[in-house]
């Protein structure tokens, strides 16, 4: 499967190449703006700041206590890891195995599992505040036409998936009801979560904006949050590697829509991809200053973790 994920990540990125004839995404590229890029860049490791808090919130509200620093090396190394291996997830289920300690693997799965929930969710309400804005202030803004395909089956989905939750009966569904109102929910959770998750969606699209930008190409503020979501919905396929050739492909399907063209999405996706996996490096460093600090703790003994540290709840 991993080999197959491959194949289709080269396979569609040279489908959308020479249907493109991607020369013109290859100039694009070498002429990239250096202080757009940088913008991109700054955006990006914004994004994973934020998520790392977000997640390291959420964990706090299952129990399971980590310092700053930590959550964020961990979320950089899960970033590096997703954007290098094939599926999108492998990173994520081995920042949830890393964290699991004494606490078990199950409240660690749920709290990557609803961080990333969050970041999901999120990316849907601004798409559809600015399809709602597109609709009711005095815009001239063409949407994408199977964008009400798209927020129908992602709406449906999200549907059918709180029934299930409300509905399902057993230790399984009670263990999630119980990590949803700890993590999520719980008394002034709620309003900390939907502020980070609104700025990890923001920096997230601002960098794609600030990569087109920096191939050439100016996505106005309206057209950024209609255009950008969808993108980064197809990057979550896991039919290929960080969603290379998927994402390609959306781009250059998408940006026609808004008069702009299928060479600039694809050389916005290329450059929004080359500086996402820059973005990632922090994580190449995680593993050897671990190893380092592992190596010091045989020499000396570990003071106590601080006591802003300790996880408030542990979940059963």
């Amino acid at each position: 499967m991993n080999v197959l994920r491959a194949v289709i990540a080269l396979s569609m990125l040279a489908l959308v190449w020479l249907a493109l004839r991607g020369t013109d995404a290859l100039t694009r590229l070498g002429d990239m703006s250096p202080g757009w890029a940088v913008a991109a860049f700054v955006a990006l490791n914004v994004q994973t700041w934020l998520s790392a808090w977000r997640w390291r919130l959420t964990a706090r509200q299952l129990g399971i206590g980590m310092s700053a620093s930590h959550a964020l090396g961990e979320y950089y190394l899960g970033q590096l890891v997703n954007q290098i291996l094939p599926g999108g997830m492998t990173g994520d289920v081995g920042r949830a195995l890393r964290s699991a300690g004494r606490n078990g693997r199950t409240p660690a799965a749920l709290a990557v599992i609803l961080e990333r929930f969050m970041g999901n969710a999120m990316l849907v309400v601004v798409l559809l505040t600015a399809v709602a804005a597109v609709w009711v202030l005095p815009v001239d803004q063409p949407l994408p036409p199977h964008l009400p395909a798209i927020l129908t089956a992602l709406l449906s989905a999200a549907a059918l998936a709180a029934l299930i939750v409300a509905r399902a009966s057993g230790r399984a569904a009670a263990t999630l009801r119980q990590a949803l109102s700890l993590g999520l929910m719980a008394r002034g959770i709620l309003s900390r979560q939907i502020l980070l998750s609104l700025g990890t969606v923001l920096a997230n699209i601002a960098a794609f904006a600030f990569a087109a930008s920096a191939t050439g190409t100016t996505l106005p503020p309206l057209t950024a949050l209609i255009l950008i979501p969808p993108i980064l919905f197809a990057m979550m396929i896991p039919i290929s590697i960080a969603g290379w050739g998927v994402r390609e492909g959306a781009a250059a399907a998408f940006f026609p829509l808004a008069g702009l063209g299928a060479g600039a999405g694809l050389a916005a996706s290329l450059a929004f991809g080359i500086l996402f996996l820059a973005s990632s490096l922090p994580g190449l460093v995680v593993p050897i200053l671990r190893r380092g600090g592992n190596a010091s703790a045989h020499r000396r003994v570990c003071p106590a973790s601080p006591a802003s540290d300790k996880p408030k709840t542990e979940i059963s």
